[in-house]
């Protein structure tokens, strides 16, 4: 092989090289929507817009403002009217409902509201429903399991199918709920099958509480995350070294906190959501006592309340470019 040669062949390898480098897709940045978590007013609403978050979350309870049972169509369009001025985005109504609830008349009661709750979440153009699973403690665990299929099945989906809503678990776990950890949300998955009408409402804190790993658990269900809850854990370690996790006097050994105030690692968190293409929402749940979450009786948010939403902000700035 010539000089001539060997030149010529490094040439065309540099060549096609560059080719492919420019063929190549171009890196898109990660911008989920930033949002809040709170009952609908449109001070709320106007807070959000204000503060730069494009997305909210909605408390959908029947004791809330968005009472599905009760609101009227003009009512829900003036909703809608409020959300689209201020180009705000909902990702999920909340509604945290025992959908195997062992009395009869209860159950009854409970899946009419939430079959409400589908429909309010249609017409507003809410994707998704982040509630409990449901549980009946006196069923063994398999059994509960088999029911909460039985029940999302026969009452639910269709209502789903016909107004384009999923149902999320969160991790909640004084909740009726057995999608608490990681064993829970493979009963569930493997029972429901591929359901396009169930996912995760994932809340990484609720996990660090139960001594779970938030980190791996999200990577291993990164599939099924389609809403997200920012929440940050402290374990007050003192407390618990002393006492236990049942200390004297119910002493409090943890406590929830605006993210980068407990012990979640978010930088590993944010890490895993964007490398696994996550591409939804995820709202700042304020549950934090030194910002005000015991006092905020709202609806309309306190002043020390929305400094926690204001802080969290702050702190997400580094991680999420949208924030």
């Amino acid at each position: 092989m010539t000089r001539r040669t060997v030149l010529g062949c490094v040439s065309a390898a540099v060549t096609s090289s560059l080719l492919r480098a420019r063929q190549a897709p171009s890196h898109i940045e990660w911008k989920p929507r930033l949002g809040i978590l709170g009952p609908y007013s449109t001070a709320n609403v106007e807070f959000a817009k204000t503060h730069g978050f494009t997305n909210m979350i909605l408390d959908g309870g029947s004791e809330s403002t968005l009472n599905a049972a009760a609101l009227t169509d003009t009512q829900v369009e003036q909703i809608k009217a409020t959300l689209q001025k201020a180009a705000m985005h909902v990702s999920a109504l909340q509604v945290t409902q025992n959908h195997i609830a062992p009395d009869p008349g209860q159950r009854k009661k409970e899946n009419a509201y939430f079959i409400d709750a589908i429909e309010l979440a249609g017409k507003l153009g809410v994707p998704y429903i982040g509630t409990a699973s449901g549980k009946d403690s006196s069923k063994k665990f398999p059994e509960q399991i088999d029911e909460i299929v039985r029940v999302y099945n026969e009452r639910y989906f269709k209502v789903c199918e016909a107004n384009h809503v999923r149902i999320l678990w969160e991790p909640w776990p004084e909740g009726p709920n057995l999608a608490t950890s990681p064993v829970g949300f493979e009963a569930l998955f493997k029972g429901f099958g591929n359901s396009p009408f169930i996912g995760l409402q994932y809340d990484p804190s609720h996990l660090v509480r139960q001594f779970m790993d938030p980190i791996q658990t999200a990577n291993d269900f990164a599939d099924k995350i389609y809403d997200v809850h920012l929440k940050d854990t402290e374990i007050l370690w003192p407390v618990l070294r002393a006492g236990g996790i049942n200390p004297v006097d119910g002493a409090t050994w943890w406590r929830y906190r605006i993210p980068g105030m407990g012990s979640i690692n978010w930088r590993e968190f944010f890490s895993i959501l964007q490398n696994t293409g996550y591409a939804g929402a995820m709202s700042v749940e304020q549950e934090d006592p030194l910002y005000g979450a015991d006092n905020n009786h709202g609806p309309d948010f306190s002043d020390d309340f929305k400094q926690g939403f204001m802080m969290a902000k702050r702190y997400l700035w580094q991680y999420v470019p949208s924030a």
